[in-house]
């Protein structure tokens, strides 16, 4: 019997700069806070017809820019990668 793991293909973004808005280019996500160990629960944020919005978290702002990519952020670096173990 195969067993399929399902992959991570919601994109997680973070927050180590502490910047107060994040420029995403997708309308559901994950956030994650910051990197280990600093992070926070990891939460699905769905904006649906909203351009942005809050993560009840950390409150960093998180606003739709349809100009960028699903692993792209403005400012830049705040896309989580997961770590092997």
């Amino acid at each position: 019997m195969e067993i399929i793991m399902a992959g991570h293909n919601i994109p997680h973004f973070q927050n180590d700069g502490g910047h107060r808005a994040i420029e995403i280019g997708v309308k559901e996500f994950m956030c994650t806070g910051a990197s280990v160990p600093y992070d926070h629960p990891h939460i699905f944020i769905d904006l649906g017809d909203e351009t942005e919005k809050v993560c009840s978290y950390c409150s960093t702002l998180y606003r739709y820019n349809p100009s960028l990519k699903a692993d792209q952020t403005n400012p830049a670096g705040c896309v989580f990668h997961f770590k092997a173990a």
